[in-house]
């Protein structure tokens, strides 16, 4: 009963670090205007996401224009693209298959090696899926740190952290916890006292008592007694 609790519990938390992701991969704060130096005037605020940019006006008005061509963009935008969009498959995956390892569902029969094995490829998933989207949120992060203190660019051409890096960062950790812990609540083997750790085969705590066997006839020299009487 406790390892179903912390299966349900752990999946909850993995599916909402994946729907974090999702949000992550479309959301255009990853990149946000550094006001610094003598210009204090906030009038306008630029956005530069993975898909498109944005600029953010105080009066309330934004326009957004993705980018028009993907090879002229940088690196790390290329590969935020590509691991984001492997991220969200792969959470959708781990979510199908924990779906079909977890205790409370029917799924593989009553086979508990067969769905803890399906539960520990599940966790797995999960963990890979939050490296998936850990690895471009970081590289984006230290582009933006570098480029921040590089004398060498201008400033009004320089970003720091956006508000997406930082979901970005904690969807990564929620999925990896997530995943471990939901790998920890599948064994594959019983724990309990009743079994030998380690052993594979039959459980003779458990075995019903055999019958005894039938009293035999007192025998003299291999006559029966009831031949005397």
């Amino acid at each position: 009963m406790v390892n179903t609790g912390m299966q349900l519990i752990s999946f909850t938390c993995a599916v909402t670090g994946w729907i974090m992701a999702i949000a992550v991969t479309a959301l255009p704060q990853w990149k946000v205007s550094a006001f610094i130096g003598s210009n204090i005037l906030t009038s306008e605020i630029k956005w530069e996401g993975i898909w498109m940019n944005c600029i953010y006006q105080t009066t309330g008005h934004m326009q957004c224009k993705t980018y028009d061509s993907m090879l002229a963009l940088p690196p790390d935008i290329q590969a935020a693209r590509a691991l984001m969009c492997l991220a969200i498959f792969m959470g959708w995956l781990s979510c199908t298959v924990s779906c079909c390892g977890m205790k409370c569902t029917t799924c593989a029969g009553d086979d508990r090696r067969a769905k803890a094995g399906i539960a520990l490829s599940g966790g797995v998933l999960f963990i890979l899926t939050g490296l998936c989207v850990l690895i471009p949120v970081s590289w984006t992060a230290n582009t933006v740190v570098q480029d921040f203190y590089n004398p060498n660019v201008p400033l009004m051409h320089k970003r720091e952290l956006g508000q997406a890096i930082y979901l970005g960062w904690a969807s990564a950790v929620i999925l990896m916890i997530s995943g471990a812990v939901l790998s920890s609540t599948c064994p594959l083997m019983e724990r309990s006292g009743r079994y030998r750790r380690g052993y594979i085969g039959r459980s003779f705590a458990n075995s019903p008592a055999s019958a005894p066997d039938p009293p035999k006839p007192i025998t003299s020299n291999s006559v029966p007694l009831k031949e005397y009487v």
